[in-house]
């Protein structure tokens, strides 16, 4: 480049000055139904659990009913959580239970698709535990099952509701960035209390099981722009974990791109940045982990600095659920539907499906979650 290229501060991406202005308001708290107050049931009471019970507690919903291969789970979930509810002995009478409208299923994936299908077979709205499926032609199925019964099915992408997500996601929803360009998201923190874990045992650990809280964020921002992902994993130097900590995925968008690093290994000075660019603006968000985060949104008005109420757990929990029942009461598909799930299912399959090839594939090519 010669020296008669430009101004140096035009070259040096020197940033201009701009003025403070108010933030947006935009409904990034997890959503309450007007009225619709249904009774509840929920099959399977395990660890997770334990979160979306409490967010309902806080929330005022009726959790009617519960379900456990291990009773006692049941039982001491209810006595902390919902003391009224009936344990039953098989899954199935919470379904034939006429007074239970909802039903949450959060068990396994192997466990739950034939649960979700008799769910929806008996006329309830059910909210499935991440991730849906791992079979895009089985969740296809599922979802045309509910269209079909008249009912809502929606999953539990918790992440959706943490505050900050949240917030960037309304804002891009609202046009105020324009059209999404890039979206980069770094991670960088401690995993390595998985090792000796069942969670040892799951080969893409941070690229699938953890990463698919960010592949679901590009979609809810990107839609079906979204076209092919390439994505690497390796073991950190030192790390006791059998499974891969860091990976990477490299996202190509129609008229954009996008990217997750997670470094899943690092035990020291942890950090989690979100950048999304738009033709009208820009959204950062930036923090020492996942429950505190600072929020930028800059647009040639000025800088805007919300201060955002709540946290991921259990605010997220509470959003999923209240999705569903406004959408029941709103007779409208939910945001955190199924069906825009398969896209962020896709695009996660396709990650691993790179992984194991070493090359780019396109997303929607990739039919299973890869073994």
């Amino acid at each position: 480049m010669t020296d008669d290229a430009g101004d140096t501060d035009t070259y040096a991406l020197k940033s201009s000055d701009l003025p403070e202005v108010a933030a947006p308001d935009v409904p990034y708290r997890p959503p309450m139904p007007k009225s619709y107050r249904p009774q509840i049931g929920m099959i399977g009471t395990g660890g997770i659990s334990a979160s979306h019970l409490d967010a309902y507690r806080d929330a005022g919903w009726d959790v009617a009913a519960l379900w456990n291969r291990t009773r006692a789970k049941a039982e001491e979930k209810a006595a902390e959580y919902c003391p009224s509810a009936r344990i039953e002995d098989d899954w199935r009478a919470v379904l034939s239970n006429p007074d239970i409208d909802v039903v949450d299923i959060t068990l396994h994936p192997e466990h739950r698709a034939p649960i979700i299908r008799a769910a929806l077979e008996a006329g309830k709205h059910v909210l499935s535990q991440k991730p849906f499926v791992t079979d895009l032609d089985l969740g296809e199925d599922l979802v045309k099952l509910a269209r079909d019964q008249g009912v809502k099915l929606a999953v539990n992408q918790n992440g959706r509701w943490a505050p900050y997500k949240a917030f960037m996601r309304e804002v891009v929803r609202a046009g105020l960035i324009g059209d999404v360009l890039s979206a980069h998201i770094a991670i960088h923190w401690d995993h390595g209390w998985t090792a000796g874990t069942p969670f040892d045992e799951i080969e893409d650990l941070i690229l699938y099981d953890f990463g698919v809280h960010w592949f679901d964020f590009i979609a809810s921002m990107v839609g079906d722009r979204a076209q092919s992902v390439f994505a690497t994993a390796s073991h950190g130097k030192g790390q006791a974990n059998k499974v891969p900590l860091f990976a990477q995925a490299m996202i190509r968008l129609d008229g954009g791109q996008a990217s997750l690093v997670f470094d899943g290994g690092l035990p020291h000075g942890p950090r989690d940045t979100s950048f999304v660019g738009g033709t009208l603006g820009s959204l950062k968000s930036d923090g020492s982990d996942l429950g505190q985060q600072s929020v930028t949104l800059t647009t040639p008005a000025g800088i805007a600095r919300p201060k955002l109420e709540g946290q991921w757990f259990n605010d997220g929990f509470r959003g999923t659920m209240g999705e569903l029942l406004c959408a029941i009461e709103e007779n409208r598909e939910p945001s955190n539907g199924a069906a825009e799930n398969l896209r962020s299912l896709a695009m996660a399959f396709a990650a691993v499906a790179s992984r194991v090839t070493g090359k780019e594939v396109t997303i929607g090519s990739v039919r299973k979650l890869p073994s």
